[in-house]
């Protein structure tokens, strides 16, 4: 355990060789799930063979998953890594120097406790929120360059709803937030790690939930049973004394239920980091 005098850029040097290899293993997992997602709008998008859709069993080369399958699990890698952020702030960004008193000795030599915390969370953010644009601006364009060969254009399914707008990079903050703040409050970094991730997966479960019903959702009544577009969100259907009834969002929907998800997801981002500071300034004494 040792600290060195921190002063100028020195505190933002010193988080970045104390943690290059997580943000090394980050950068990497960009890439490579950007060349995947490449790779598959550009190879086996454009040939039959490789793709395993039309091919019905005859192929020399398919695929071990079928194009849209890899597709939707590229989305799910984008849109639940903030999973990861949240062990990593719980454990090795916050909870190891709490728990180890790396921290507290950094404090002794001319840190503050508020410029260490803000350090530590400054260059993560910045990371993560150039890694997670950058997955976003490839899945959009990857998800918008074969909408043919896709089982479906589900926009809603939560995976896909989240990968291809802001809403991953929300997550991503969110979880870098709420993994300090579970850091502070637990200071031990097994319990901070599996806290954090928990708490994420909860708050994610709960907005999944509660998505549809975020914007207010349209009603199409009838005196006889009548069929939906395929591209819609139906929410609800039944039948009444009226008549049959349905309610659903169009695919117009999207963005506003998208945009007010991203806009609770970064609050709770922003409440996360406040509280973390008051924490801190509560712990130590330190001035906000």
């Amino acid at each position: 355990m040792s600290a060195l005098p921190l002063t100028g850029g020195g505190l933002s040097r010193t988080v970045l060789r104390l943690h290059r290899a997580a943000l090394l293993s980050w950068a990497g997992f960009v890439a490579a799930v950007s060349g995947w997602l490449v790779w598959l709008t550009e190879v086996p998008a454009k040939d039959p063979e490789l793709r395993g859709l039309s091919c019905l069993g005859s192929c020399n080369r398919p695929l071990p998953l079928p194009y849209p399958t890899q597709m939707y699990w590229a989305a799910t890698l984008i849109s639940y890594a903030f999973v990861a952020v949240a062990a990593f702030a719980g454990s090795a960004l916050v909870g190891r120097e709490l728990e180890s008193g790396t921290a507290g000795l950094a404090w002794t030599q001319g840190v503050t406790p508020t410029r260490w915390l803000t350090a530590k969370l400054a260059l993560p953010a910045l990371a993560l929120t150039a890694g997670a644009s950058a997955l976003v601006l490839v899945f959009r364009w990857a998800f918008a360059a074969r909408p043919g060969l896709l089982w479906t254009e589900d926009w809603t399914a939560a995976p896909v709803f989240v990968a291809r707008g802001p809403l991953a990079v929300a997550y991503a903050l969110c979880a870098l937030a709420v993994g300090t703040l579970t850091a502070l409050l637990l200071r031990r970094t097994l319990a901070a790690l599996g806290a954090a991730a928990g708490a994420m997966w909860v708050l994610d479960t709960v907005l999944t939930y509660c998505r549809p019903h975020l914007w207010p959702a349209r009603t199409r009544t009838g005196a006889h049973a009548f069929d939906l577009p395929d591209s819609v969100w139906l929410v609800s259907e039944g039948s009444n004394g009226h008549g049959d009834f349905a309610t659903y969002h169009p695919v117009s929907h999207y963005w506003p239920l998208h945009l007010t998800e991203t806009a609770i997801v970064l609050t709770v981002a922003v409440l996360a980091a406040l509280l973390s500071f008051r924490l801190l300034k509560h712990r130590t004494g330190a001035p906000l």
